[in-house]
């Protein structure tokens, strides 16, 4: 395999619902391994990506130290250029962290209300619409989610609604 282009996204994952799977036996959500791969390639995307994977939690289990050091990843990234996957209950939370410590880099968190894996999922949707802001949009910390993005510190979770909306 090549060396990465210099104009890839990094693309790091957290967990939350996109890479949720669901135990028929026992009724439970739980983690095995991130969907990311073949949700770009079902997608189709020819974006030039460098995937990690940080943890894979529900956003709700997160603590200060897990968004430290996501914060940290994003600072130490080579490429300006960066997504997250990240639960959508404390996706506002975790921006806020990264706007604090990170400047001079366009980072997109990306979430889903349903799991990947379930079939009816906005995930592919919500990913493919973090992709294209973070190639499109200024240096900043924004939120993407139904086709929409937000600045970091102008959001929230609706959670009558189930959709992120701009705070007036």
């Amino acid at each position: 395999m090549g060396s990465i282009p210099k104009d890839s996204i990094k693309i790091l994952i957290t967990g939350g619902t996109f890479d949720k799977e669901y135990n028929e036996l026992t009724g439970e959500l739980f983690f095995r391994d991130t969907h990311l791969h073949e949700m770009l390639n079902l997608g189709r995307s020819r974006v030039p990506v460098e995937i990690r994977t940080l943890m894979m939690i529900d956003s709700l289990n997160m603590v200060a130290a897990d968004r430290a050091m996501i914060a940290e990843h994003c600072l130490r990234s080579t490429e300006e250029k960066i997504v997250v996957t990240h639960g959508t209950d404390t996706m506002v939370e975790t921006a806020q962290v990264i706007a604090k410590n990170v400047k001079d880099k366009t980072i997109i968190l990306v979430g889903a209300m349903i799991p990947y894996k379930f079939g009816s999922s906005d995930g592919l949707f919500n990913l493919g619409s973090a992709l294209a802001f973070a190639e499109t949009l200024p240096h900043g910390v924004y939120i993407a989610m139904n086709g929409r993005y937000f600045m970091h510190d102008n959001c929230r979770k609706n959670k009558k609604t189930g959709e992120f909306e701009e705070i007036l």
